[in-house]
Formats: structure tokens, C-alpha cells, sequence
């Protein structure tokens, strides 16, 4: 039997499940629609020769009107080089791309936003870097995907001090944003101040140094992150340049152990690490009311019932079959609606802060309490208030190359997420 007929008898057999049964009937999530008609040649000398010849001399002339005259303003490229993708590692390009695809989707729905996945093959940060940077006229943004620790710095901070428009790695910075939101509304929960806290982010990959980065210009009162070898300190001679760093920034006192010692006392854990790596015990040597951010997908740190068993008061997870979900969908949407409403140059640290804000000022809008600390994705005024905060503060700090009020911003939002509510909704009937 040849590889291709062992293929299709598993398929007839049932050996495909449920997703791959959907990705196989759609060829894929994504989608290319014209937004001009093509009807007869009246169209086709306006959308195309002659006619296209007049933008193409009106942009040679003024760069600034490719934002005007073609689709670049609202576009944004998702890229990846498949090196850690999901929790599956390095799975290469090929195997990222229905991720990628996933998130053009997920663009679409909640913002409206058009975005091209595109996964590159690329030996090294430097190759990366000038792919992304020679793609980056066409887009009015980046978003940088499953790149694995510590490429994933080296490439983002090239990519924005060279490009003009935003790059963000969801990984660090959407994951980071809605941690911050989450602790928000947790510590609303639990009566705790952010300046007193002692948190411990277990991780120190993309998604936790980032975590720790916003907590800490936030104004959390000490942080310290783990690696697999225990707390990050300037002593240890074993940390990259980017380890190095941050714990300098975290642990400038060298503080040294384990996962166990460092909860000793602690009043918040955030795992983007590895499932199982939290123990009752640990939780119970935290100080009360602890709040446990188990984030780690498809297996938590520690499962829920376990950790509230152990005296957790809040606990989040990042599965959507647990009550407080971390999920990032909740910020890269409202963000890059935010940043491309106001054609921001760059998304700032005030901008994920003001981002996170706004989430967690979605979720009060219910009622927060220990199992609703942040909204629903699909709470209609995630999108618009997100995008508003990010514009508001990305006039205010400069970035901005129009000049628009947060409010316009917020109607614009609403309009573009309805409208992209309506083409998900529409699809497939």
C-alpha cells in the first residue's frame, strides 16, 4: 500500500479527529476576498491598467498615501519560523501554519483586521529579521508567532528599531497583557495591593520574561523567575545575555533555589513553564490568599480543584474548559486595532499597561469575583476599549502618525468588529 492510500484508509476509518477533519474539509482557515468589483472591463481598466497606473505615480511621488490608496493601513503579516509552536516545539514552518492560519482568523473575527500568515524558513535570527523586514512595505503591522527563546528577543528588538510600523511578539506581549489584566482582577478579588505583592513566574522563556517585564513597570513589589535550574541570578554563570538581564532586574541581590523556596511567603505564581510542576504543598506554602496562574497548555502546573484545594483563592489556567482563562485573544486584536487606527509607529510598554487596563475594565463591567477575573473573548467591548486605551496612549506618548480621539477609535472598533462578527458568523451557512 503506498503512503498516499495508507493516508486516505486511516481518514475512512476515522482516524481523523474532529479538527483535522475541519482544516481537511476547508483546505485551511484563511481566505483572500476582493474588496472592488470585477465585472467587466470598466472595472478591470480602474482596479488594474491603465487606471492603477495613477495611485502607483500619486504614492511614487507622496509614500504616505499607500496608506490611503491601498490596503496596507489595515493589513497586518503573521509570522513564524515554526521553532515553538504551540506546545509542540520546533515543528518547522510547514507544520506552523495552521496556527498562523488561525490567527488571520481570529484577526478577522474580533477586529477586523485583514492578516497574511506567513511561515519562512530561517537558519538564523539575522535571516529572520531581514525576511520580515524586507516584507514589512506591504503591511501596516507584524505580528511575530511561535519563535522560539531567545531568538524571539534578538528578532523583535532588531525588527523595531529598524521598521516604522508596530511589531509584536503575542507571545511575550499578548500572553504578558492579559496576566496583568488577570492579576487586576484578582487582586480586586482578594484585597491586595500590586506594590506588595511577592510573584513568582515560573518560566523564563518568551512568555515569562515578558510577564515579568509589564509586572514590573506596573509597579509589583518584587518578582522572581525560574528556570529550569531555579531562580534567576546575576551569580549563576549558566544565563544567556537575555537571563542575564532580566535577572538583574528581577533578583539583584542573588537570591538562589528552587521553585519551592521561592513560594515560600509568595502571594501570586505564574506558570508558563511545564504541567505538573506545581505541587499542593507548594500552594499551601504561599502566603493567604494566594492566586495561582497555572498557564501552561494542554496541562497545567497544577489542575484547578487541586490548587484551590491547597487554599488557592483564585485560580486561572489558559483552557477554555476552566473558568478564568489567560487568553490572549483578548488583547493582540484590540492592540493592533488600537495601533493601526492611529498608524502607530511602535507598541510601547504604556500601550500594553493601558491595554491591559482596559481588559480588566471590561471584566468589571459584570462583576469581577473569584471565577470571572477577566471577560469573555467575546465580550463585544473587549475590542473597542482595547483599541481605544492603545490609541489614546500612543498619542500620548508620540508614536502616532494620525491624530484621531480615542472615541472615533472606539466607534471605528465597534464597526470593524461587527463587522468581522457577522463574516464569522456568515461563514459555512
Amino acid at each position: 500500500m503506498t503512503e498516499a492510500h495508507g493516508r486516505k484508509a486511516a481518514q475512512e476509518a476515522g482516524g481523523d479527529s474532529e479538527a483535522v477533519r475541519l482544516h481537511r474539509a476547508a483546505r485551511g482557515k484563511w481566505g483572500i476576498s476582493p474588496r472592488v468589483p470585477l465585472r467587466n472591463s470598466r472595472d478591470l481598466s480602474l482596479a488594474y491598467t491603465p487606471g492603477v497606473a495613477e495611485p502607483v505615480r500619486r504614492i511614487a511621488r507622496e509614500p504616505e498615501e499607500v496608506w490611503e490608496l491601498t490596503s496596507r493601513g489595515n493589513l497586518v503579516a503573521v509570522v513564524s519560523d515554526g521553532t515553538a509552536v504551540l506546545g509542540l516545539g520546533d515543528v518547522g514552518p510547514e507544520a506552523a501554519l495552521p496556527v498562523m492560519e488561525g490567527k488571520a482568523l481570529l484577526f478577522k473575527r474580533f477586529a477586523g483586521i485583514d492578516a497574511v500568515p506567513l511561515v519562512v524558513r530561517a537558519p538564523t535570527s539575522e535571516a529572520l529579521v531581514e525576511i520580515v523586514r524586507g516584507l514589512a512595505p506591504s503591511f501596516g503591522g507584524i505580528n511575530l508567532e511561535d519563535v522560539a527563546a531567545p531568538r524571539c528577543f534578538a528578532v523583535e528588538e532588531e525588527l523595531v528599531r529598524s521598521l516604522d510600523i508596530p511589531v509584536f511578539h503575542d507571545d511575550q506581549h499578548g500572553t504578558a497583557i492579559v496576566v496583568l489584566a488577570a492579576l487586576l482582577g484578582a487582586l480586586e478579588v482578594v484585597g491586595k495591593d500590586l506594590s506588595d505583592l511577592r510573584i513568582v513566574v515560573a518560566g523564563a522563556g518568551a512568555a515569562g520574561t515578558a510577564v515579568a517585564e509589564l509586572l514590573l513597570a506596573e509597579g509589583a513589589g518584587e518578582v522572581r523567575v525560574l528556570d529550569r535550574r531555579g531562580i534567576l541570578s546575576p551569580k549563576r554563570n549558566d544565563l544567556d545575555a537575555y537571563k542575564r538581564r532580566l535577572a538583574e532586574r528581577t533578583n539583584p541581590e542573588g537570591e538562589e533555589g528552587g521553585l519551592a523556596e521561592a513560594l515560600v511567603g509568595a502571594d501570586v505564581f505564574v506558570g508558563v513553564a511545564r504541567g505538573g510542576l506545581l505541587t499542593p504543598e507548594m500552594v499551601q506554602a504561599m502566603r493567604s490568599p494566594a492566586i495561582v496562574f497555572a498557564l501552561s497548555n494542554p496541562d497545567p502546573e497544577i489542575l484547578p480543584d487541586a490548587a484551590r484545594a491547597a487554599g488557592a483563592a483564585i485560580v486561572a489556567t489558559g483552557r477554555s474548559d476552566f473558568p478564568n482563562q489567560v487568553n490572549n485573544v483578548l488583547a493582540f486584536p484590540g492592540v493592533f486595532r488600537g495601533a493601526l487606527s492611529v498608524r502607530a509607529r511602535r507598541i510601547t510598554p504604556k500601550m500594553k499597561r493601558a491595554a491591559a487596563h482596559a481588559i480588566y475594565a471590561v471584566a468589571r463591567l459584570e462583576g469581577i469575583s473569584p471565577e470571572t477575573i477577566l471577560p469573555s473573548v467575546f465580550h463585544p467591548e473587549v475590542v473597542p476599549r482595547v483599541a481605544a486605551a492603545v490609541a489614546r496612549t500612543a498619542l500620548e506618548e508620540g508614536v502616532a502618525r494620525l491624530s484621531r480621539s480615542p472615541e472615533e477609535v472606539e466607534a471605528e472598533a465597534r464597526r470593524f468588529a461587527e463587522l468581522g462578527r457577522r463574516l464569522g458568523e456568515s461563514v459555512g451557512e
